[in-house]
């Protein structure tokens, strides 16, 4: 039968997710992948699908679903187990697959979980492709095989290794100078699916580390977004052991938070300036971020002669800009890098290997390296809207605030170039929720613009 998805699932452009249990289940899993794989195969795509999890205790449960369900339309599956996010699509990529499925929901806590859907180009489902599963999805029953014609499975527990081995390869990345370096750091992988990898990279690029979290189990200590709220303990960590700086990473391992050398988060958005720094010192060119992310990729990328386009938030999203701009390095404010050198996906372990870079180039602190672009503040904001009235809302946003600059490929952003302040507004794809998100060059011009927001959005509600 057609998969009926439950209202109060969050289905965005890379696929759904949900809590454990209501609406999220093993049977709801697997009716899912199996319309996957079959519609993967209606596509024309050949080849095995590539599956893999982080340490969510749901983890175990929904892989057997999900491969049962691939089984059932006659994929192969190759199964990762728990593997960085970036691990499984770079898998995907370079081992011809028709496509993958990564069961993890990132940064929400530990009591939801979700399927990220992979194509074969190792990317996240684009707009168009992720309408065509939709429509899949809600009429057709797909096709069993038969039990002559079943799918296999067969794991592979060296794709991190390889995955390791293409990120030391970079040109961007000169491992032995980051090996003199011989830099102590804290890290916080949050029980995530990160720990063991991140330690790999780390002793790779010769730096000792003191780790929190690192057991990949699932049992997340604290809210695993990797926000400035939520490192206290990891600043308490570099503080109390005299690390450079501390790193954080989110339970798929896509996003890098920063925290510096006295144990002050740094903020989501420097992980991508800075990373976005050591790329253009070696490889000039176009960025693209997304419309939330902070002015200082800007400012960095003006100090190397280059341009930023701003793309429409989501991996996806940005990743097919950079293609089409033929991008040298972009990715999002919330600490995921990507390099089209490696592969068009937010990565970690990328990250963190660009940011030691910078900080190798420059022989500075994370703070010193902090301190020599111009300083911004941001506000973000949840709030509860009915989706239903925000173009009202936009139009009342607009005519209120009479912004210079105004875009609505994503919700609603507004900009005023003279003050180097924005305010984004635009309903989240993992969240019910619409999100606020201001900049400004001072933290009360930035809440000021998130509280007219609210204002206005009381108003028309």
């Amino acid at each position: 039968m057609p998969v009926h998805l439950p209202s109060d699932l969050m289905v965005s452009v890379s696929g759904v997710r949900g809590r454990v249990g209501d609406p999220l289940t093993p049977e709801l899993v697997s009716a899912i992948t199996a319309a996957f794989g079959a519609f993967l195969r209606s596509e024309g795509a050949t080849g095995p699908v590539y599956v893999a999890r982080d340490s969510r205790t749901s983890g175990p449960m929904f892989v057997r679903a999900a491969i049962a369900g691939l089984l059932s339309v006659g994929c192969d599956v190759v199964a990762l187990s728990i593997v960085p996010t970036p691990t499984l699509l770079l898998a995907v990529e370079d081992g011809g697959g028709a496509g993958g499925i990564g069961i993890t929901a990132s940064h929400n806590p530990a009591e939801w979980n979700a399927l990220k859907l992979v194509s074969g180009e190792g990317i996240f489902l684009d707009a168009a492709m992720s309408a065509r599963f939709r429509s899949y999805l809600a009429e057709v029953d797909p096709p069993r095989a038969t039990w002559d014609r079943l799918g296999m499975v067969r794991e592979d527990v060296g794709a991190w290794a390889r995955h390791l081995e293409r990120i030391v390869a970079l040109p961007h990345i000169d491992v032995a100078a980051i090996q003199r370096a011989r830099m102590y750091v804290a890290v916080d992988c949050v029980r995530g699916a990160g720990g063991p990898p991140i330690g790999n990279l780390l002793h790779e690029l010769g730096c000792t580390y003191t780790g929190i979290g690192m057991e990949p189990d699932g049992r997340f200590p604290r809210d695993p977004e990797p926000t400035a709220a939520n490192l206290g303990e990891l600043g308490r960590l570099v503080r109390e052991t005299g690390a450079a700086l501390g790193l954080a990473i989110d339970p798929d391992a896509d996003r890098l938070a920063l925290v510096d050398g006295g144990g002050r988060p740094v903020g989501e958005d420097v992980t991508l300036a800075l990373a976005t720094a050591a790329v253009l010192r070696r490889t000039p060119g176009t960025v693209v971020t997304n419309l939330s992310t902070s002015l200082l990729v800007d400012d960095v990328a003006r100090a190397y002669g280059c341009s930023v386009v701003r793309a429409p938030v989501g991996e996806v999203n940005v990743a097919r800009r950079m293609q089409a701009e033929r991008a040298v390095v972009g990715g999002e404010g919330n600490g995921g890098v990507i390099l089209p050198a490696l592969h068009y996906t937010r990565d970690a372990p990328l990250a963190v290997a660009l940011v030691l870079q910078h900080l190798v180039d420059e022989e500075l602190s994370l703070a010193e390296a902090v301190a020599q672009w111009p300083s911004y503040e941001i506000v973000k904001r949840k709030v509860g809207f009915p989706r239903e009235a925000l173009s009202g809302a936009y139009e009342a946003l607009a005519q209120d605030l009479g912004a210079e600059e105004t875009d609505l490929s994503d919700g609603l952003r507004m900009a005023w170039p003279g003050r180097s302040s924005w305010l984004h507004v635009r309903p989240s794809g993992t969240e019910p929720v619409v999100r606020l998100i201001a900049e400004a060059p001072d933290a009360a011009t930035a809440e000021q613009l998130v509280r007219r927001a609210e204002q206005v959005l009381d108003g028309v509600a």
